[in-house]
């Protein structure tokens, strides 16, 4: 590559501070190219740190779920109300992983950025930017980095992923405790202590019922999600 110019070095940042970054990105001698490069593997870096976050909650919480079950289903003499501490044992599994998905999408939507207006444009400059805005927008989360999606968002779509799912087994082995391990009516088998059954099976009705809203309820997402695209599946 020539050298630049005394002119070219005189130039105010508005000039210098073309928008089209990615022009040139495979050529070996760019230095903007290299210093990129080092950013978004630092990116990629800290993103592949905090989604390991995220498997290894997934990871305990299915452990315990299933240790909680083999011992729960081990003898018909095992209160059936154990497993309602392995639903309150989820539940704290599921906010502390929303809290991690806060912060996982974060970097994801940094790297994310890059890749849409510096990597696929250097590959394919015909398509443009994804958004002209991006250097103001990626320098100000640099600046002042913030979360990009509520908690309430980041639970829905943990919920979505696999906590829902998890629940729901729960579920359905309380209720086969209750009903075909025991010879009494269930009305009287989900009784916990001094609590009615029917009371019981109405605190877990409602429990599961805002589990349900919060996670299928329309909503607009923030997150960065192609992977919940259905025109990605179909291609």
């Amino acid at each position: 590559m020539t050298s630049p110019s005394d002119d070219d070095i005189g130039e105010s940042p508005e000039t210098t501070a073309s928008p089209y970054i990615g022009a040139g990105l495979l050529d070996e001698d760019m230095g903007p190219s290299s210093a990129m490069a080092h950013l978004y593997r630092g990116e990629i870096h800290r993103m592949k740190l905090w989604r390991e976050r995220l498997d290894r909650t997934t990871n305990w919480a299915v452990i315990v779920i299933a240790a909680l079950l083999t011992w729960a289903f081990s003898s018909p003499n095992n209160p059936h109300y154990i497993i309602f501490v392995g639903v309150a044992t989820l539940t704290v599994f599921l906010v502390i992983e929303a809290r991690r998905y806060r912060g996982y999408d974060i970097w994801r939507s940094r790297v994310r950025t890059l890749q849409e207006n510096v990597w696929a444009y250097g590959l394919d400059p015909d398509d443009g930017l994804a958004d002209d805005n991006w250097r103001e927008t990626l320098g100000n989360d640099y600046r002042t980095p913030t979360l990009k999606i509520a908690a309430e968002e980041a639970i829905a779509h943990r919920l979505r992923r696999i906590y829902l799912l998890l629940f729901i087994v729960l579920l359905a082995a309380w209720i086969v405790r209750i009903t075909a391990f025991a010879p009494e009516p269930w009305t009287e088998t989900a009784a916990i202590g001094t609590i009615p059954g029917p009371i019981v099976v109405g605190f877990v009705a409602v429990f599961y019922a805002a589990a349900f809203v919060v996670a299928l309820r329309p909503r607009t997402w923030h997150a960065r999600g192609e992977l919940r695209s259905e025109d990605l599946r179909k291609r």
